[in-house]
């Protein structure tokens, strides 16, 4: 499987000029003519919204949001996120929820590896961390609600993944207030960084995704690497 690294750490390229180059990558893996790819990169500041998202759940202040052809509601991505959209040709018959438990499987062994606890919410999609237990919590504070780590929304085509994943590791959280993250109003948005202490940077990251993704991606593969041809984006 093909990753490719569009800049990380040095560019933060705009969303819809990535949208159309995922489009053709993808036509390419439809067509033979490109190995399974993995786009990593971050995004300039943008709002995108998926097929479910309702007007409320959007924007009041008239920020621009692009609407996409993935699944799930509204999300930002931005500088200090870990975005990858595979570019997979799936395993007939097709199980797209198994797909998606493999992204959140890659997600959490990578939030493993740097010493976060993260796992899966029953009925929500994407990597949390669990509410703090009352108990816990020191006299005065107040106890943290679930909070998502990494938001997961994706499209298969023509059995080819489209979309993919993105891991918040040192974002501006602030720019997720804008918004009803998606859609969900009784859990919270969290970074690496945010949980950690710590500054975790999107480069830290980079190598630990790119690993976990191949190893939990491989079973579902319909073509292996060395069948696979060599291409570049």
């Amino acid at each position: 499987m093909l990753t490719v690294d569009l800049g990380l750490g040095v560019r933060h390229l705009p969303y819809e000029p990535t949208w159309a180059l995922q489009r053709a990558v993808h036509a390419d893996v439809v067509d033979g003519s490109r190995p399974d790819t993995v786009l990593l990169l971050e995004h300039e500041s943008v709002y995108t919204a998926g097929k479910r998202t309702a007007s409320w759940d959007r924007p009041v202040d008239g920020t621009p949001v692009v609407d996409v052809d993935r699944g799930g509601k509204i999300t930002w991505h931005g500088p200090g996120q870990l975005v990858a959209y595979p570019l997979v040709r799936l395993r007939q018959p097709v199980d797209v929820v198994a797909y998606v438990r493999a992204l959140e499987a890659a997600v959490m062994a990578v939030c493993a590896r740097l010493g976060v606890t993260a796992g899966r919410v029953e009925g929500r999609s994407g990597v949390w961390v669990a509410a703090d237990d009352p108990q816990d919590v020191a006299d005065g504070m107040v106890p943290r609600r679930d909070r998502k780590v990494c938001a997961i929304g994706v499209r298969v085509a023509k059995g080819v993944t489209m979309h993919g994943l993105a891991l918040n590791c040192d974002p501006d959280l602030g720019a997720f207030g804008r918004i009803v993250p998606c859609g969900i109003d009784d859990a919270d948005v969290t970074s690496l960084s945010a949980e950690l202490g710590r500054d975790v940077t999107v480069l830290e990251v980079l190598p630990l995704l790119r690993e976990e993704l191949a190893a939990a991606l491989r079973p579902l593969r319909a073509v292996t690497d060395a069948a696979a041809p060599s291409a570049a984006v």
